[in-house]
């Protein structure tokens, strides 16, 4: 597995200053020029009033919620040039309403890259106890763990609800107490809840609507197109033994029964991977998404260098014999984690990154947003965020040599921001 995915391949034009502003997103959009950035990079509200935010309300419900994304997103379109990308974050919850709005902005939806990690707290009601508090029955203490009491929004590492940076402290977890249920309809409950342990986020990835061609939008206006090469992951040859089959396809060329991928790795996926901040290098916590993958993929024999039948790519023999009889195999050594981004071991920032002054509840880590604005972004084009928050995005537009507009409402979170990115600069 190769964590070193951040070096820029690209040599990179003068970077334009980053510009911040204070306001409503929308009514800061309006005053920007049409079609002057390259890129909309975001983590905007979900809708679902996380922590009593009132940045994060409903609006509402879910058609006033709705309507008003797509406001918004309709006028970074707008902003937008031809053919330009959009990767918007969203939470599984209410992520169908963000697609419905970015649709509804005249956005066309491109994929879904799904983000997995391991660091998520679930936000779950133990019925059990709610049975005993109904009944007005006392639990006796039987014990201690390690967590927070019941679910805490404020203390304890363990409040990562919604996983990727959001909530939690990064301090150590309190010394909690367990309880044995009271009453029979409590025992009869024990052990179930109202929730999963959350451990992926969505990011949608949409484009404004071409002039013309790919081609002939990207020569004329530089979007339109994914920086491929750039977001590649890890290297690999791979050899079909016996066959003597010349082409080429998106996993690389081939010829006299031996095909590599391109020298800089793997094709972008749709799928992210990211560490826990309890793992180290060469050694994973239990609950890393990355060595989870690894260790369910040995057990069906994937990986490490082990011949796969052809049929396991489908039974059409899209990379051997349609009778599935060839072989090949991987000369690269690994779990099935190999194949996608896994970012380095923070998934969620470290107090160095994030800054001791950081006090918003959804940061994200740089290195993931590096990687996102140079999927979407020609190198050193600007990268529009209408939601800056605590400023990771332009943190890593910034360190990526690109130029940066961000929008902040809330001024403590713009205070932080700018003094993230300067300090980036």
């Amino acid at each position: 597995m190769n964590l070193d995915l951040f070096a820029p391949r690209l040599a990179s034009p003068k970077r334009i200053a980053p510009t911040l502003h204070h306001g409503d997103c929308l009514d800061v959009l309006r005053t920007l020029p049409d079609a002057s950035v390259d890129s909309v990079v975001t983590d905007p509200p979900a809708g679902v009033a996380f922590m009593g935010k009132a940045w994060d309300e409903d609006k509402g419900g879910r058609r006033q919620w709705i309507a008003w994304m797509a406001e918004v997103m309709a006028e970074a379109l707008r902003v937008l040039k031809p053919g330009g990308h959009a990767l918007v974050w969203a939470l599984p919850r209410t992520s169908h309403w963000t697609a419905t709005a970015l649709e509804d902005a005249k956005f066309e939806v491109r994929d879904c890259l799904v983000h997995v990690f391991g660091s998520g707290f679930p936000k779950s009601m133990d019925v059990s106890k709610a049975m005993d508090k109904v009944a007005g029955a006392e639990r006796d203490v039987v014990g201690t763990k390690a967590g927070t009491p019941g679910y805490s929004l404020s203390q304890g590492r363990g409040n990562a609800v919604y996983g990727q940076g959001i909530g939690g402290s990064g301090d150590a977890a309190r010394e909690c107490e367990i309880t044995a249920p009271a009453t029979d309809l409590a025992k009869q409950w024990t052990g179930w809840g109202t929730a999963l342990k959350p451990a992926s986020e969505h990011w949608w990835l949409v484009r404004k609507p071409l002039v013309g061609t790919v081609a002939a939008n990207v020569e004329r206006y530089g979007t339109g197109a994914l920086n491929i090469d750039a977001s590649r992951v890890g290297t690999v040859t791979w050899k079909r033994p016996g066959s003597p089959a010349v082409g080429t396809s998106a996993y690389g060329d081939f010829a006299g029964g031996e095909a590599r991928t391109h020298e800089g790795g793997r094709w972008p996926p749709n799928l992210l991977l990211s560490h826990t901040e309890d793992c180290i290098e060469g050694a994973c916590a239990d609950d890393c998404a990355v060595s989870e993958m690894d260790r369910q993929a040995q057990r069906v024999g994937g990986g490490n260098g082990k011949p796969i039948e052809a049929g396991a790519f489908g039974q059409h023999g899209r990379y051997g014999r349609a009778n599935g009889a060839v072989k090949q195999s991987y000369a690269d050594t690994g779990g099935a984690s190999r194949f996608f981004p896994a970012f380095r071991y923070q998934a969620k920032p470290a107090k160095s990154e994030k800054g001791t002054i950081n006090t918003h509840p959804t940061v994200k880590p740089v290195a993931l947003m590096e990687w996102l604005i140079r999927l979407v972004t020609p190198p050193g084009g600007v990268v529009l965020d209408p939601f800056l928050g605590s400023g990771t995005t332009g943190v890593a537009a910034v360190k990526g040599g690109f130029g940066f507009i961000g929008i902040e409402r809330e001024a403590e979170y713009l205070s932080i921001a700018r003094a993230r990115i300067e300090a980036a600069e």
